[in-house]
């Protein structure tokens, strides 16, 4: 697991003072490799490229999580509205939101979820 002192600012920002980054700038929004995304703190197995989908809103978006053990939800009122934070479980990194506007054929969710909380392992994926 990374310490705080180690992140970049990017990711320090986002992943512990609960910031976003602009949309369509990520490294993962428009990703469409094979793999896992894990957290780019520790390393937690997050989601998988199998429930990537284009949501048309600039962040990488998943209809589930690979394992709801590496996810916590909470709710988030802050902005003037309520949403539902996504953070991972091990290391609190807040990853983004949930919304219940994915595709209905793969359950309505949507997680959107900052590029820089990611890292993509494309290991033994053809």
């Amino acid at each position: 697991m990374k310490k705080d002192e180690e992140l970049p600012k990017d990711l320090y920002a986002i992943a512990r003072e609960k910031g976003t980054e602009m949309p369509y700038t990520g490294k993962y929004w428009n990703e469409h490799s094979a793999g896992t995304y894990k957290c780019a703190i520790c390393g937690a197995e997050l989601f998988s490229s199998d429930t990537k989908f284009d949501s048309g809103t600039g962040w990488p978006s998943f209809s589930e999580p690979t394992n709801l053990q590496h996810i916590q939800l909470t709710t988030d009122n802050s902005g003037g509205m309520q949403r539902t934070e996504v953070t991972c479980k091990n290391c609190r990194a807040h990853l983004g939101h949930l919304f219940d506007d994915g595709p209905s054929e793969k359950g309505g969710k949507r997680y959107c979820i900052n590029s820089a909380c990611l890292e993509l392992d494309k290991k033994g994926v053809q």
